[in-house]
């Protein structure tokens, strides 16, 4: 597993079988490839801020998400271009499985995260031997393309009180199941995520609170009218 030679935080030996938050793909497996999985697996602990996965590098693996919180990021001609945020549990760098051999994204833990590394070769072989395991992972791939298709859509066809809306309604309802939150990206950050300037992003979060919207207090974000911020993401 070249690609753990990057990593500088405690790497584990990994048993699939106890493991209490696997995946819908792994319950799939019978106890004979479980066995085979935890063989060709390690499991990583990184720090807010430590890179999963780095763009242009050789793919080996097939990156878990076991715990916390990361961004998928794409250098572009001019800047970096965020394309989704992840919670686990949820697996990362499946295009590579299939297609290319090199990484052609990034991956940037935002909170502390572990990530299960699986062999490349392994994970082929199960998806060929199990059809059960197969059928959950291309359902979480074409899951994870609606998703991107939808963010693309929104991107490009919303204003910018609308972008910035459907961003603290997604940390508040899918990410952290919270009205109060703190979001663990930086203002440039989310201009990446919603293609827009960092002063841009600021104003639009300051009208937000001048209007008894949401209140801050620095990356602490309370929702205070949910419904006028779901009244702004649908009306763009």
């Amino acid at each position: 597993m070249t690609y753990l030679t990057f990593c500088y935080l405690r790497i584990m030996k990994s048993d699939c079988k106890d493991c209490a938050i696997k995946s819908k793909a792994v319950s799939k497996l019978s106890t004979e490839e479980i066995e085979k999985l935890s063989f060709s697996c390690a499991l990583v602990r990184f720090r807010q801020g430590d890179s999963l996965i780095r763009q242009g590098t050789f793919s080996t693996n097939v990156a878990y998400l076991r715990s916390g919180l990361a961004k998928i990021h794409i250098a572009g001609p001019y800047h970096e271009q965020i394309v989704r945020i992840v919670k686990a549990p949820s697996y990362l760098g499946l295009p590579t499985t299939f297609g290319d051999k090199i990484n052609q994204y990034s991956v940037t833990a935002i909170e502390a995260a572990e990530v299960c590394y699986i062999d490349i070769d392994t994970f082929r072989y199960l998806l060929k031997a199990n059809h059960n395991f197969s059928y959950e992972i291309l359902l979480e791939i074409c899951n994870n393309e609606l998703e991107v298709f939808h963010r693309c859509a929104n991107r490009t066809q919303k204003q910018m009180r609308g972008k910035i809306a459907d961003v603290l309604i997604e940390f508040s309802e899918r990410i952290y199941n919270s009205q109060v939150f703190k979001i663990p990206l930086t203002q440039e950050d989310l201009g990446n995520l919603v293609d827009s300037s960092r002063e841009s992003v600021s104003r639009v979060m300051t009208e937000f609170e001048n209007d008894g919207i949401i209140k801050l207090s620095g990356k602490k974000v309370e929702i205070i009218n949910k419904q006028s911020l779901a009244l702004i993401s649908a009306n763009g």
